[in-house]
Formats: C-alpha cells, sequence, structure tokens
C-alpha cells in the first residue's frame, strides 16, 4: 500500500506541477496580449481548476507516507489544502460555467455580481484560495527533514509560503492595478518548484 500511495502522490504532483506551468504561460501570453477574450479565459480558469484534484492527492499522500509523530503537521496541512480546493473550485467553476457563457451570449447584466474582477466576491474566493495554499506548504515544512532532499523540499516550501504575503497585497491593496501582478511573480516559480520537488519525494519514499 505505501508504494501506491506514493506512485498516485508522485504522479499527482507531476500533474499539479504541469497544470501550474500551465497556468504560468497562460498567463504571461494573456499579459502579452498573444491571447485574448474568450480563449484566454478559458485556458486560465481551466488550467488553474486542472490544478486542484492533483494537488489534493499530492498532499494527501505526504500525509499518510509521513511519519506518525508529524502528521499533526501534514493534517493541518490538508486541511488548509481543503480550504484552496473548495474556494478556487468554487470561483473556477462559476467564472466557466455561468460567467463566461454569459458574456459570449451578451448578457453579462444578470450576473455581474460573479465575475472576477477586482475585490469582487469571487475574487476574494480566489484570494483566500491562494492564501490557504501558502499556509498548507508553511505548516508542513515542520513534517519535513533537514538534511539530504528533504532539505530541498522543505526550502521550496519555505520559498512557497514566504510569497503569501505578496499574494495578499496583490489580492487585497485598495487600488488594484495590473503592475501589482508583478509582486505575484515569485509564486509563478515557488508553486511549480515545491509540487515538483514534493513529488520527487514522495516516489522516494516509497519503501518505507
Amino acid at each position: 500500500m505505501p508504494r501506491t500511495i506514493s506512485e498516485v502522490g508522485y504522479w499527482s504532483g507531476l500533474a499539479a506541477f504541469a497544470a501550474t506551468a500551465g497556468y504560468d504561460v497562460v498567463q504571461i501570453l494573456q499579459i502579452a496580449g498573444v491571447l485574448r477574450f474568450p480563449l484566454d479565459e478559458i485556458l486560465i480558469y481551466g488550467t488553474s481548476l486542472c490544478i486542484v484534484v492533483p494537488f489534493i492527492l499530492e498532499m494527501l499522500a505526504f500525509h499518510h507516507l509521513t511519519a506518525r509523530d508529524k502528521q499533526f503537521w501534514t493534517h493541518a496541512s490538508l486541511i488548509f489544502t481543503s480550504i484552496y480546493a473548495v474556494f478556487v473550485s468554487a470561483n473556477y467553476v462559476v467564472q466557466l460555467a455561468t460567467v463566461l457563457p454569459a458574456k459570449l451570449a451578451g448578457t453579462t447584466a444578470a450576473i455581474r455580481l460573479l465575475e472576477q474582477t477586482p475585490h469582487s466576491i469571487f475574487w476574494d474566493f480566489d484570494a483566500v484560495g491562494y492564501v490557504s495554499m501558502g499556509l498548507a506548504t508553511l505548516v508542513a515544512v515542520p513534517a519535513l527533514g533537514s538534511v539530504g532532499f528533504e532539505r530541498w523540499v522543505r526550502l521550496s516550501l519555505i520559498a512557497n509560503a514566504l510569497v503569501t504575503p505578496l499574494i495578499c497585497i496583490v489580492y487585497f491593496y485598495p487600488r488594484y492595478s495590473p503592475k501589482l501582478l508583478v509582486l505575484g511573480l515569485p509564486w509563478a516559480i515557488t508553486a511549480p518548484l515545491f509540487m515538483l520537488m514534493l513529488a520527487i519525494m514522495l516516489r522516494s519514499r516509497q519503501s518505507r
């Protein structure tokens, strides 16, 4: 069973990494003006939604493959991962299944409240989600060793957690500006990095 769990965690981690990297590429192409509506929104929300399930499974495998005396930390991480999953899934499903079709039909007036625009309700949903992801990586740090490859995984989690205050500024600064997105740029590196590093580590735990 541990081998099965490690394999699920490994491949789920790779899928989460690929989806996150895909989101990064789409976001860059949108900012550069290469992608335009509606393709940009379809790909941004679509790739973001594809992160959710693999990330949950990766963190679940991490919890089950961690020594019992450290499972408090991985359990806490799972809770924050679940908060992330609920909020971002609600957001992306609404954007893809309700808001985007309304935009294409020219009937956005009726669903204006549901649009993810700066400081809207679903903007806040997205914020809570990614802040929770940052907290999930922060509380997972004590579950990792400080030697060998685990040390590098630990550092990747810390790096992602340290980006969380920047994410808060991007989402909650009173006056939104596209320039604020630059503050969130480190996440485009730290998020896929920790997912990949953790996936590799989980595979190495299959014999434990």
